[in-house]
């Protein structure tokens, strides 16, 4: 199964479902099936920024006891969208969320992340950074410690290939 190491907090409100998009500096061709690694980095001031801070209050994380080098959750890496603000700076809206289309390589709008959704301030929507679309996510009921890597990397989750 393909994996992608994520900074905490960001790792765990991917697994909590809080966080739909892992915002990413490059683009992948790769859909499907991919695991959340945990990387051992923990952003700390992140941790106490809201509304991080809250979200992870209400499933019982601080910066003290998130998990780290471990995988946290499966999901499905479901497109890879081009980050494009209109007025070119991070802290004013609008946010689009851009898939090229199959036909020709005009851009069709997709999402718009505002400033009072909270998934705006759970990624990095600077202009022409790139917004993963991850669903169906499960957490896993036990981490599973696992060494991670830069970019995409495969991972064997346990023995015979099961979760």
């Amino acid at each position: 199964m393909k994996a992608i190491t994520v900074w905490q907090p960001w790792a765990t409100l991917i697994a909590l479902r809080l966080k739909r998009f892992e915002t990413r500096s490059w683009s992948t061709k790769y859909r499907g099936p991919i695991a959340i690694h945990a990387a051992k980095h923990i952003d700390r001031e992140a941790c106490e920024r809201e509304p991080i801070k809250s979200a992870l209050a209400e499933h019982g994380y601080t910066a003290s006891n998130l998990p780290t080098g471990v995988v946290v959750a499966t999901c499905i890496l479901t497109d890879c969208l081009g980050v494009h603000r209109t007025d070119g700076e991070r802290d004013k809206h609008p946010v689009w969320l851009r898939r090229k289309a199959m036909h020709n390589e005009a851009f069709r709008n997709l999402f718009w992340a505002g400033g009072k959704s909270p998934e705006y301030y759970f990624g990095d929507y600077s202009d022409g950074r790139f917004a993963w679309e991850l669903t169906e996510v499960k957490q896993l009921p036990q981490p599973i410690p696992a060494k991670g890597k830069q970019r995409l990397w495969n991972w064997e989750p346990g023995e015979g290939g099961r979760l």
